[in-house]
């Protein structure tokens, strides 16, 4: 592939029988965001198709790496505007309590 960038594209699933979603990045060479989601989103249906009781929510996201990936590399990014203080905007969006990173 040609004139490809590396992209980390962020995709929404549900466990239905677990009541859980998970966010995946994945990583992929394309020639466009537009690509790279279509890709990531195969591959999504197939990661559904092989765990039972889980569906792809069709939300994805593509952001484009501008160094090949390696240790240190940033794969992924979301900018979000807030004016909550940081201890709060972390509490809202990431550590809600009912996280599960493992």
């Amino acid at each position: 592939m040609t004139d490809a960038d590396w992209y980390g594209v962020r995709c929404v699933f549900r466990h239905r029988s677990l009541g859980v979603y998970e966010e995946r990045v994945t990583l992929w060479t394309a020639r466009s965001s537009d690509e790279a989601i279509t890709r990531a989103e195969a591959e999504a249906r197939e990661y559904c198709e092989a765990l039972e009781e889980v569906e792809y929510v069709n939300f994805a996201e593509a952001f484009r790496i501008t160094e090949a990936p390696g240790e240190g590399a940033e794969v992924f990014s979301l900018m979000r505007d807030s004016e909550l203080p940081a201890g709060q905007y972390v509490r809202r969006f990431f550590a809600t309590g009912s996280e599960r990173s493992a």
